[in-house]
């Protein structure tokens, strides 16, 4: 008995990296999976139907359930394509795992609006494309009467939550963006039976490895037999346990690089001064130097 076995599940960005090691889990698991990927490149640009029918014929050849979708997330048309294509393929949809992302990095001052524009589309409007259509027809199935055991995986980043990355500014606000959307989600979709968390992941992608003062650590060979800390099939379990039926964890974000799983927490008062009256200037000033 496989830990996914009879769930229905679409995988955004899971012709390459990360993505592509949750989908083949999944499968492994007895998911059936709906495997998305637009097959652009790093930056956005370009699309190949490619890497998506790749694995999901990996996926079938391997005796598991797939099917490819190269539907662009960013916008609201492809999400609801990729919805509809899980329902109309096995029959209802349990879990969405939202991981496509690309980086369009640069420093604030000579940042272009395409830039920006391109990099939040594609991960936190993708994000909430997705997201808006799966609630859709739960809500729909909850409703009817229908008992809704659905499971949502979002992916944030350390540069969005924990350490800031200069030369991100796109990317981190979109990330963080990604986990204010996962703790407002699992409040909203609990009436409906669904579970919202995300995952803010570190590995070995070509994402991680074009990112200046990353990809010479990532890019480190590791002997055979050794503990490969930034494979990205490390990631994968967690988006699986995740996605299970019984799990009943939700509005967790939790970090995840190699050996090392943590639960994150958002932000916190740190220090705290009170007046009794108006404000001045003044004080403030000799208060919070």
């Amino acid at each position: 008995m496989g830990a996914l076995d009879g769930r229905i599940a679409v995988v955004t960005g899971a012709g390459r990296g990360i993505g592509r090691e949750h989908a083949l889990l999944f499968a492994k698991e007895g998911a059936s999976v709906v495997v998305n990927d637009l097959g652009g490149g790093g930056d956005g640009s370009g699309a190949d139907a490619g890497p998506a029918q790749e694995v999901a014929d990996e996926i079938v050849a391997a005796g598991g359930r797939a099917v490819a979708n190269t539907g662009d997330v960013a916008g609201w048309a492809g999400a609801a394509g990729l919805i509809a294509q899980a329902v109309e393929t096995f029959g209802r949809l349990d879990v969405v795992v939202n991981n496509a992302g690309i980086l369009r990095d640069a420093f604030i001052a000579s940042l272009q609006e395409s830039q920006w524009d391109s990099v939040l589309n594609v991960h936190l409007k993708g994000h909430a494309a997705v997201l808006h259509h799966a609630a859709v027809h739960w809500k729909a199935r909850s409703k009817a009467g229908e008992p809704v055991a659905g499971a949502v995986i979002n992916t944030a980043s350390a540069s969005g939550v924990t350490v800031p990355n200069a030369g991100q500014a796109g990317y981190g606000a979109a990330k963080a963006g990604i986990a204010a959307l996962t703790l407002v989600a699992a409040q909203e979709l609990e009436r409906y039976g669904v579970r919202v968390n995300a995952i803010a992941p570190i590995a070995r992608t070509r994402l991680t490895l074009g990112t200046p003062g990353l990809g010479t650590l990532f890019a480190q060979e590791v002997e055979e037999g050794e503990f490969d800390a930034f494979s990205p099939a490390n990631i994968s379990p967690l988006v699986a346990y995740l996605a299970t039926e019984k799990c009943a964890l939700t509005g967790k974000v939790f970090a995840v690089q190699g050996g090392a799983i943590s639960e994150l927490g958002g932000w916190h008062d740190v220090k705290v001064i009170e007046t009794e009256g108006p404000w001045t200037i003044a004080d403030i000033a000799g208060r919070l130097p």
